[in-house]
C-alpha cells in the first residue's frame, strides 16, 4: 500500500506475497541488484512453475507460483527503496505477467482433458478481471494525494524515460504492452467509460476488488493444483467472470 496515501489503503486480498517482498527488497537494498533484476527473478519462478505443471509436480507448481507473488512485489518495493522509478521496469511487469498467465493455462490444456479452446476462454476471462482491478487501482493511486503516477489511467502515449533507462527501451516495452495489452484495455474502458470521474473508491469496495487481483488469481490457482483439481481450473475463471458485472454494476449505481 505504499502507492496510496493513507487514508486510500484498503486490505488487498491479493497482495499477501508484500510482507515477503519488502524483506527481500531490504536484503537487495545495498547490492547490485537492481529492479529489473528482481522482475527477471519472478519471470524465472513462472517458468519454472509452467515447468513442474507440465511434468504433473503440481505441490512444486503451487510453490513456485507463490514464490512468483513474493518475488513480484520486491522489484516495486526495491525500486522505492532505490528511488529508482522506471517505466522499463512497469512494463516488463506487465509483460511477463501476460505472458506467464498464456503460458499457465497452455500448460494446464496440454497435461489435462481442458480443450485449447476453453484455455484459451480462461486465459482472456483472467486478462479482463486483472484489467478491471488495474483499472480502478490505477484510477485510485492517481487521485490519492502523494500516491505513485507511474501507472496511467489512459495510457495512450509513450512515457518520457525516466533518469537510469534509455527512452528506446521505454518505447519498445511500451509497444510491446501496448500490443499485448491494449484490447483489455479497451473492452474494459467501454463497460466503464467514467470511472476515471470518481473522486475515489471507498475502502471496502478495492478489497472486494482485489479478488481479481492477479496474486488472488495465482493464489487460487495454486490451491487447486495440488488438490487435483486442474480441470476445473479454466471452468472457474470463466466463469469468475461474471463477478466484472457485479463489480462494475456496483460502481455505476453506489460510487459516483
Amino acid at each position: 500500500m505504499s502507492k496510496l496515501a493513507a487514508q486510500d489503503k484498503f486490505l488487498d486480498l491479493s497482495d499477501y506475497g508484500r510482507s515477503f517482498g519488502k524483506l527481500l527488497a531490504n536484503s537487495l537494498k545495498k547490492t547490485r541488484f537492481t529492479p529489473i533484476h528482481v522482475t527477471l527473478l519472478f519471470g524465472i519462478s513462472g517458468l519454472i512453475a509452467i515447468y513442474c505443471i507440465l511434468n504433473q509436480y503440481y505441490f512444486a507448481a503451487a510453490f513456485f507460483i507463490i514464490l512468483k507473488s513474493g518475488i513480484d512485489a520486491a522489484d516495486g518495493e526495491l525500486a522505492r527503496l532505490k528511488n529508482t522509478p522506471s517505466y522499463v521496469g512497469r512494463y516488463l511487469d506487465s509483460v511477463f505477467d501476460i505472458i506467464l498467465n498464456f503460458l499457465f493455462f497452455m500448460s494446464i490444456c496440454y497435461v489435462s482433458k481442458t480443450s485449447i479452446w476453453l484455455a484459451l476462454l480462461a486465459f482472456i476471462s483472467i486478462q479482463l478481471q486483472g484489467t478491471l482491478y488495474n483499472y480502478y487501482y490505477v484510477i485510485l493511486r492517481n487521485k490519492s494525494v502523494g500516491g505513485d503516477s507511474t501507472s496511467k489511467i489512459f495510457e495512450y502515449k509513450t512515457p518520457k524515460a525516466l533518469p537510469g533507462e534509455t527512452q528506446q527501451a521505454v518505447n519498445i516495452l511500451f509497444g510491446i504492452y501496448t500490443i499485448v495489452y491494449s484490447i483489455f484495455d479497451k473492452i474494459i474502458h467501454f463497460l466503464d467509460a467514467e470511472a476515471y470521474k470518481v473522486k475515489t473508491f471507498p475502502n471496502w469496495f478495492m478489497t472486494l476488488l482485489s479478488l481479481y487481483g492477479l496474486g488472488f488469481q495465482l493464489l487460487i490457482i495454486a490451491i487447486m493444483l495440488p488438490l487435483g483439481w486442474i480441470e476445473f481450473i479454466a471452468p472457474f475463471f470463466t466463469f469468475y467472470s461474471l463477478l466484472l458485472f457485479v463489480l462494475i454494476g456496483i460502481r455505476k449505481t453506489i460510487i459516483h
